[in-house]
């Protein structure tokens, strides 16, 4: 592609899956990158180059996520009652997360979640295996990451078709199939209070609210119980507001991330076969090739920061207030970090990815649980495959953000 072609503010290409070409050229010819927006947004950098991507990452002095981390520009009357987790710095930032941090160590992982976690994988493949053919976004990674997240905020499994509906609306604000008025509607205006400019996340605050009110001066362990009763050790309580937005985060990143990962990582099996029978004839290689499943499969594709001082960056003048952003995606494919970066390679060493967000304050909460879900689901559903083949057109989520599959019909037959 050439460089006068580049549009990243474009989703439907990335609907297209056409993110990937750009980013190739933009590594190679102009790797922080000045995007133009339409108004009332003013553009943004973005940053291509794992090195480059890693360093504004770990700065949160010079790039801050205190502005938000999506490429909306919230009004600043309203960035306080939006604010989550995500959009907070420093000893907050570090508050907030301990909260609840404890869950996710992989020490605590292991003691209390595997043995159920892989139960629920068994139970999860047997069902979908029932048939020969079937959506495997459906019956796999969509219903098995939602039911771990069932477990963790102790809601009931029949809410679970509605926590997948809740996410896909938040996190697909720009695909009409997931939303009635698109971010980038002039509808969504009168819900610019709302995070995703989305009216249902009301519903998501009503539902989180009346689970913590139930839980309230409890003994309960479930997420929910340790935000309903314990205090933050900066010594500041959660307001309504920050319990509201530190749900909502938990709803959609508790279910969106592992189940992208877990469908491309299966899209790409199924079109590098060599990859799928190495993992089938030496099982062993799941576990140690599981960084090389994530380098690839990118789930989310990028994050911003707003840089709070005059800066330069990769030989660029970025000013006070740019909007910076990380492409995460693109420093995956990094050919001077990764040989063959399209090349899945299950036996590749030491795959130091940025995909749950190298070094930084920000890391995945979560990236622990994520290794373990993906791990245990191709543990389980790898063994039992003769084959499986595409059954139709694989169908992407639109949108730059989240590197997501909708839909993608295969065909399998068991051993």
């Amino acid at each position: 592609m050439n460089l006068d072609e580049v549009d990243l503010a474009d989703n439907d290409r990335f609907q297209r899956n056409e993110g990937w070409p750009q980013f190739d050229t933009l590594r190679r010819e102009d790797p922080v990158h000045w995007t133009a927006e339409a108004a009332p947004n003013r553009g943004f950098w973005s940053v291509m180059k794992y090195q480059d991507i890693w360093a504004v990452d770990r700065d949160t002095s010079l790039f801050t996520s205190e502005k938000f981390v999506n490429l909306e520009e919230v009004d600043d009357d309203l960035m306080d009652i939006r604010r989550s987790i995500l959009e907070t710095d420093g000893q907050r930032h570090l508050a907030l997360r301990q909260l609840i941090a404890r869950e996710f160590s992989p020490r605590n992982l292991m003691k209390n979640y595997e043995g159920f976690l892989r139960e629920l994988t068994k139970r999860t493949v047997d069902e979908a295996l029932t048939a020969t053919e079937f959506d495997f976004v459906e019956k796999i990674s969509a219903d098995f990451p939602i039911q771990v997240l069932a477990r963790l905020l102790d809601v009931p499994l029949e809410d679970t078709g509605q926590l997948i509906a809740w996410g896909n609306e938040m996190v697909g604000n720009t695909d009409p199939e997931f939303i009635e008025h698109t971010i980038d509607s002039p509808e969504s205006e009168k819900y610019k209070h709302l995070p995703f400019r989305s009216p249902t996340t009301q519903d998501v605050f009503d539902y989180g609210r009346a689970l913590r009110d139930r839980r309230r001066d409890g003994d309960g362990t479930d997420l929910i119980s340790q935000l309903a009763n314990k205090l933050p050790n900066d010594g500041v309580a959660m307001s309504d507001k920050d319990f509201d937005n530190y749900f909502l985060l938990l709803v959609i990143a508790g279910n969106e991330t592992t189940r992208h990962a877990i469908s491309n990582s299966m899209l790409a099996l199924i079109e590098q076969p060599d990859q799928l029978r190495l993992l089938q004839e030496d099982p062993s290689l799941i576990a140690s090739g599981l960084e090389e499943l994530l380098r690839w499969a990118s789930p989310v594709y990028h994050f911003r920061r707003t840089a709070t001082r005059d800066t330069s960056l990769g030989g660029k003048e970025i000013k006070e207030g740019d909007k910076v952003v990380m492409w995460f995606a693109s420093g995956n494919r990094d050919e001077d970090v990764f040989q063959d970066p399209y090349q899945l390679d299950v036996r590749r060493a030491n795959v130091d990815h940025l995909t749950f967000g190298k070094g930084s304050p920000h890391l995945c909460m979560g990236n622990a649980l994520a290794r373990m879900e993906v791990r245990l689901m191709f543990e389980e559903l790898l063994p039992r495959l003769a084959g499986i083949d595409l059954n139709g057109d694989v169908a992407r989520v639109r949108s730059n953000f989240v590197n997501g599959i909708k839909k993608f019909p295969v065909t399998v037959k068991t051993r």
